[in-house]
């Protein structure tokens, strides 16, 4: 018998201890529980340590509910990284994209439902769905399906088709950037001010100054979260390390 092995990262202790106790009564599942982000981290890492893998992850998607807000990885000086539902399913399916992920949800959200399958969910289930019903995403997922309730398929196909919108014309907006300010737009997605970014490409924080009011000035956005923000709607990554950003820099300076 093929045995699905199922992680749990809930931060609910009761839910997520009564959820593993009734996924283990199935003869075909075995099932442990992380109760945060970084838990689950550990989880993955030990059984890769061991040679065994999850095949899904079931996350909350109010994980963290109330944490300080934190982003897919991390960043020099910033939050600890995978702490809210979202950002776990980006993380882990950025490393370990074998593993199957279900959000669970104490209410039906299209938009959130949306950014979930842009993260690389493959489901969005309700916590109070059956047993039954679970277990149908789960071996479902495990073969490539994604699972949405039919009442979410419209809003949540709303969602994605504006945020694939947006996502145009924000490429559309970084296209009409140099290349020194591309560069300059990676480093502040990667978290760097003025100072670090000019230490980094070489520049004097005068030029700097320059280039980054060029870049709000053609993004048409009045601050750095705001550039950040479009930036990653166009897929806009943080700069590497900084000898790849310095060889670079030196062919476009």
């Amino acid at each position: 018998m093929v045995r699905i092995r199922v992680l749990v990262v809930d931060d609910h202790r009761i839910f997520a201890e009564s959820l593993a106790a009734a996924l283990a009564a199935e003869p075909d599942v075995d099932v442990s529980a992380a109760g945060s982000g970084p838990a689950a981290l550990r989880c993955l890492e030990r059984a890769a340590a061991e040679g065994r893998r999850f095949d899904v992850m079931l996350v909350d998607a109010d994980l963290g509910a109330g944490a300080a807000p934190a982003v897919a990885r991390p960043v020099p000086d910033g939050p600890d990284p995978l702490v809210d539902g979202i950002s776990l399913v980006t993380g882990v399916r950025s490393g370990q994209p074998a593993v199957r992920m279900v959000v669970l949800a104490e209410k039906d959200d299209p938009r959130r439902a949306a950014l979930a399958l842009q993260a690389g969910a493959s489901g969005w289930v309700a916590k109070d769905c059956s047993l039954q019903r679970l277990l149908t995403v789960i071996r479902g997922v495990l073969r490539d399906e994604t699972h949405l309730p039919p009442a979410l398929l419209t809003g949540v196909l709303r969602e994605l088709t504006a945020a694939r919108k947006h996502r145009t014309e924000s490429e559309q907006l970084v296209e009409s950037l140099t290349p020194r300010e591309r560069e300059v737009l990676r480093c502040m997605v990667a978290g760097l001010g003025r100072k670090a970014v000019a230490e980094r490409l070489f520049l004097s924080p005068h030029t700097v100054r320059t280039h980054m009011q060029n870049v709000l000035g053609k993004l048409g956005v009045h601050s750095t979260l705001a550039a950040v923000a479009l930036a990653r709607r166009a897929g806009v990554g943080p700069a590497e390390s900084a000898g790849d950003v310095v060889e670079r820099g030196g062919q476009l300076a």
